[in-house]
């Protein structure tokens, strides 16, 4: 199959390039920077498209002869919430359409979010049937995305992922950097419960995602075990001692952030990226997602629709992305 990505040398995306060439696929990336597709792939890069969101050539070009679209290429950060609906809801909406129109017979993947559908209370896992209730600009304007897609005319699948972990992220790296201390925040209440899932999991989902079965759905990939924040975080400790050596069977220090100092604390940090022109994703629109209750959501759907299960346990995932820090001079 000759598959056309965008977000191909991000986190999730280079694992999604590395699955889909490991079963044989043609893959073609929409890139920016060549030169990080290079660091990124050093060995054998996938064949590119130089350009943007924003091309129509570049765009055409990708889309010419392929069988599926994956589109990751978003946000997570951004300086206003008018920057979060251009890049994650309009620049999709723009090839959704184009793909229709150049593409109509593709399967276009749109990879959103958890974030999309909303969080939960404790001792709940969201599933696909229930109205979406986003609370954050982020979640909103993936939601927006996941309208531009059904409304465009080209055959869709829609996977929402929660947190997702492993090699090459620099999201969770800060909190695999504090675990070195032994001291380790947690917004909010400790008990927190949250769904997570490996990068390559979620890559080898993605291409489930795109099967017969799964045309026009909405679909969560995950993995069925849920930790809480205080779980999620002592499991980081283990990796990182163990990756560095040191003895893995003490307890760190966990320590919560009360409501009060946690939304405080956002508002000084994005107000401060706002003065020097920066995106960050600790700002005061993302208090409620740091406070919900619970992020968690069922893998059900797929993997009935399509065999798909989470393979890497949780303790192990986190051991290898430790490693692949301390490899990489981040630990």
């Amino acid at each position: 199959m000759r598959v056309f990505i965008t977000g191909g040398t991000g986190f999730v995306g280079s694992h999604l390039v590395e699955t889909l060439r490991a079963r044989g696929d043609e893959v073609v990336c929409l890139v920016r920077d060549p030169a990080k597709c290079a660091r990124v792939f050093p060995d054998r890069p996938p064949l590119s498209v130089v350009g943007t969101l924003a091309d129509d050539a570049a765009l055409r070009e990708g889309l010419r002869g392929a069988d599926i679209v994956f589109h990751l290429a978003g946000i997570i950060a951004a300086r206003s919430r008018a920057e979060y609906f251009t890049v994650n809801a309009d620049a999709t909406r723009h090839l959704a359409a184009l793909a229709a129109r150049e593409a109509p017979a593709t399967r276009f993947v749109y990879v959103s979010s958890l974030a999309a559908a909303g969080p939960v209370t404790r001792g709940r896992v969201r599933t696909e049937a229930e109205p979406h209730a986003p609370v954050s600009d982020y979640g909103r304007s993936k939601l927006a995305g996941e309208d531009a897609v059904r409304e465009s005319g080209v055959p869709w699948t829609i996977v929402r992922p929660p947190t997702v972990y492993g090699p090459r992220d620099t999201e969770l790296a800060r909190v695999f950097s504090l675990a070195r201390w032994g001291v380790l925040p947690v917004f909010g209440a400790p008990h927190q419960e949250l769904s997570v899932i490996h990068a390559r999991d979620l890559a080898a989902a993605l291409v489930a995602a795109a099967g017969p079965r799964t045309r026009d759905r909405v679909y969560f990939a995950t993995h069925p075990s849920i930790l809480t924040a205080r779980e999620l975080v002592e499991a980081i400790y283990r990796a990182v001692a163990r990756a560095r050596g040191r003895d893995a069977s003490k307890r760190p220090a966990v320590v919560p952030l009360p409501a009060w100092f946690t939304r405080a604390a956002l508002a000084v940090t994005g107000a401060a990226a706002r003065l020097a022109g920066r995106s960050t994703v600790l700002s005061s629109d993302k208090g409620n997602e740091f406070l919900a209750e619970a992020w968690t959501c069922s893998p059900e759907a797929l993997g009935r629709d399509t065999g798909w299960t989470a393979g890497i346990d949780h303790q192990s995932g986190l051991d290898e992305t430790a490693r692949w820090y301390r490899e990489h001079g981040i630990l």
